[in-house]
């Protein structure tokens, strides 16, 4: 991209009445959470690929997602999942993101990985059980004020497989009582963030299944409870951006889990599949973020990628979706809110329409080369990574990887 280009750019935009230093102050402020898992060795439900130069432990993870940061300049902060990401010393951990110039971000429980899980965690049939995922929650949330976390992110994978497997309310009951105890162990400024998913791995229900589960548990719980939205979590041909638009509304946003599916999971590359419905969902944050009446719920979003990078390489694959988020907010930041407004009143569904899908078929590449060019980054960060010497270095940790 030559500065001819950008330069073009910028121009036939402000002609247009496009207030350029403002979008580009928004992209520039971006921040999206990198995890820790989407840098070690992930596959199916049928194997994990073991690839080369993948981390070995969480402090080289770390070090993936400083890489992340220092091409991209808006991945700032790594989420960390526990027990995968567990260490002796958590004080040590979080110097070492520090001194990446990174922080640790949300603390992720895991509650679906042990053996007696099986019949699910927080609700499971046993006492015992319930009682070993709370103690595992409330440890998270120690973990939290060491490394300095202010988000406590759950995703539960309870659920019944049959009909009359399990009392649905007595389940209900046992999660509320778990989550008061979980919310009133939370620090005053930290929040817990509660995800939902429509099924799996359970196939006859979910104890978390959708949007307005989790916002009935959150809105229970207290301020400090939201709710957090997750790409790949819904049936097909769900309205997401509905979705992100009413819990904005609600003030109880607190979360958003970027990634992309195909069928049923959530495990590609987000904005690879459909790039129109990542910017559809771009377009109601950027509208939040506008309205004084939910500013401030959508200016405390948490941003973060949820992925599985399974035949990709980690890095590479992180800093994709990055560029993709970058560009779906690039254009929703384009629309014209005022010219939108008076079309939505009139009732002129053709120019309302219109005027979305022209900032959607706009080439943002000149406005966030320049944005980057301007943070004193490469124009292309996936090109600056592939050339740098750290690509080659971390071969040299051979294959065998810290798999999740």
């Amino acid at each position: 991209m030559t500065q001819d280009q950008m330069s073009l750019w910028v121009k036939v935009q402000e002609e247009k009445g496009l207030d350029v230093e403002k979008v580009k102050s928004r992209l520039k402020n971006m921040e999206i959470e990198t995890p820790s898992w989407g840098y070690g060795d992930s596959g199916t439900r049928f194997k994990v690929f073991k690839q080369q130069g993948v981390p070995r432990n969480p402090y080289e993870k770390l070090e993936d997602a400083a890489e992340v940061h220092k091409v991209t300049g808006v991945c700032p902060s790594v989420a960390v999942h526990i027990p995968w990401d567990k260490v002796d010393d958590y004080n040590a951990l979080k110097k070492h993101a520090q001194d990446l110039g990174l922080r640790i971000g949300a603390v992720n429980p895991n509650l679906f990985q042990d053996d007696e899980y099986a019949l699910g965690s927080l609700c499971h049939p046993r006492r015992e059980v319930r009682e070993k995922a709370l103690v595992h929650m409330l440890e998270c949330v120690e973990i939290m004020g060491k490394v300095d976390s202010d988000s406590l992110s759950l995703w539960l994978a309870d659920g019944t497989n049959y009909p009359g497997q399990d009392d649905f309310r007595k389940r209900k009951h046992f999660l509320m009582d778990a989550l008061t105890q979980v919310y009133e162990a939370l620090p005053e400024d930290a929040r817990i963030l509660i995800e939902y998913k429509m099924f799996e791995p359970a196939f006859y229900h979910t104890d978390l299944a959708d949007w307005g589960m989790a916002y009935n548990y959150s809105l229970k719980l207290g301020d400090k409870a939201q709710v957090l939205v997750d790409l790949g979590h819904h049936a097909q041909g769900t309205n997401v951006a509905h979705i992100v638009a009413t819990l904005l509304d609600e003030g109880k946003l607190g979360g958003f889990h970027f990634n992309n599916r195909k069928y049923a999971d959530d495990d590609l590359m987000v904005g690879a599949i459909d790039p129109y419905e990542l910017f559809q969902i771009a377009l109601e944050l950027v509208a939040g973020e506008q309205d004084p009446a939910t500013a401030d719920c959508a200016q405390n979003i948490s941003y973060m990628i949820d992925q599985s990078h399974c035949i990709e390489p980690k890095i590479p694959a992180m800093i994709r979706s990055v560029m993709n988020i970058q560009t779906a907010f690039a254009k929703a930041l384009l629309v014209p809110r005022e010219e939108l407004k008076l079309a939505q009143e009139a009732g002129d569904v053709i120019r309302a329409e219109g005027i979305v899908r022209e900032a959607f078929e706009t080439d943002v590449r000149p406005l966030l080369a320049l944005v980057r060019q301007e943070m004193g980054l490469q124009p292309d960060p996936l090109k600056a990574y592939l050339e740098s010497p750290y690509s080659r270095k971390i071969l040299a940790r051979g294959i065998g990887g810290q798999s999740w």
